[in-house]
């Protein structure tokens, strides 16, 4: 029995993507997960997702669809999660190749479906903005959950939409997105996250994370990204929604302008003229910006100082609890040393590590 899930936006969404078929069918065999090698410019630095080419030791599924087992490796300078996961994880993460449009993922789905025959097809967004218009000013990331979207649409096979963790992304508020969230499909427990509590010691994804530790129980306010966006850790917070395909489709104006889409450059387009920008531009911008940025070596004393006085204006603003990138831009250090920050900061305060966030304790504590 082989289910089939798609990451909408690739990173978190994959792993993501693990936990809820763990929740939601069990110890059934394993799952074909198909999701972008698209991960931050910290584990990636070259911008935009990779593609078939951009790898050594893919294994092939069908002509247009290659699996990333553990044995596969990024060609340099390019990264990738998907080795590691595959590595630790017991599903086949297959790659969507972005190269060819919407037109191409399509076909990689067809071919899929076709050799997998799965008993269901599940596409899982984290946070909700699969559901945006395009137009809205917190929208940060559209073009890949847009691209994936219209593809399942297209494909000849029942597609069942999933959301889950609405509003964690910090992308569309939760008040927003509420009226659009169909049944509730389930509620993640910590006995859900057991089987990626590993993947979350060291995958940088912020979104999943915040949706593991709300299903850990986790309540408060959660300052992520480089813009220190406020992000509600609710009730709501580990929820699985159903959401309408097609109501999805009609809602989200790119994907419908992509729909017949044959190069990701004509994708990035379309996104330009709708959204007002390409997420893959602010990559190609800050890969310029970090590439001048040289790392220079953690200086302990430097840095808890520096903690102490990030905390004290982060608990003003009412933050209970951050992400190890979110501390990592806040004090201008070098995305290459996220890993070595996080385990200062935990060797030296375990008491704060609320995995996988990073807990702002109150000033008398």
């Amino acid at each position: 029995m082989t289910r089939l899930i798609v990451a909408a936006g690739g990173g978190g969404d994959a792993v993501a993507a693990a936990m809820i078929h763990a929740a939601l069918y069990g110890d059934e065999d394993q799952a074909v997960i198909l999701t972008y090698a698209w991960d931050r410019l910290l584990i990636d630095p070259v911008p935009g997702p990779r593609g078939l080419d951009n790898f050594t030791g893919l294994q092939p599924l069908t002509p247009a669809v290659w699996a990333v087992p553990a044995e596969a490796r990024p060609i340099a300078p390019a990264g990738s999660t998907l080795p590691r996961l595959a590595a630790e994880l017991r599903h086949t993460f297959a790659l969507i190749d972005a190269r060819h449009g919407v037109e191409g993922v399509t076909r990689q789905l067809e071919e899929l479906v076709d050799h997998l025959s799965p008993v269901s097809i599940d596409l899982l967004d984290v946070g909700g903005d699969i559901l945006a218009r395009g137009d809205e000013p917190t929208l940060k990331s559209p073009l890949a959950d847009a691209v994936t979207l219209a593809a399942c649409c297209q494909v000849n096979a029942p597609v069942r939409l999933l959301v889950t963790g609405p509003g964690l992304d910090g992308e569309l508020p939760l008040d927003e997105l509420r009226g659009m969230l169909g049944p509730l499909i389930h509620t993640l427990t910590a006995k859900d996250v057991e089987p990626i509590s590993s993947v979350l010691e060291w995958h940088p994804s912020e979104a999943t994370g915040m949706l593991a530790a709300t299903a850990r129980g986790v309540r408060g306010t959660c300052e992520m990204r480089d813009a220190g966006l406020p992000v509600p850790l609710t009730d709501e917070g580990p929820t699985v929604h159903e959401v309408d395909l097609d109501e999805a489709l009609t809602r989200n104006q790119l994907a419908r302008a992509i729909l017949t889409t044959a190069t990701l450059d004509e994708v990035e387009a379309h996104s330009r003229e709708i959204c007002g920008y390409s997420e893959i531009d602010y990559e190609r911008n800050k890969a310029a910006w970090l590439k001048a940025q040289p790392p220079v070596p953690l200086d302990p004393e430097a840095v808890l100082s520096q903690l102490d006085q990030f905390e004290a204006e982060a608990r003003s603003r009412g933050v209970t609890y951050t992400t190890f990138r979110r501390i990592t831009e806040a004090l201008n250090l070098n995305g290459s040393l996220r890993e070595d920050l996080r385990q200062l900061l935990i060797n030296s305060r375990p008491k704060q590590y609320d995995a996988p966030l990073w807990r702002i304790t109150a000033a008398t504590e």
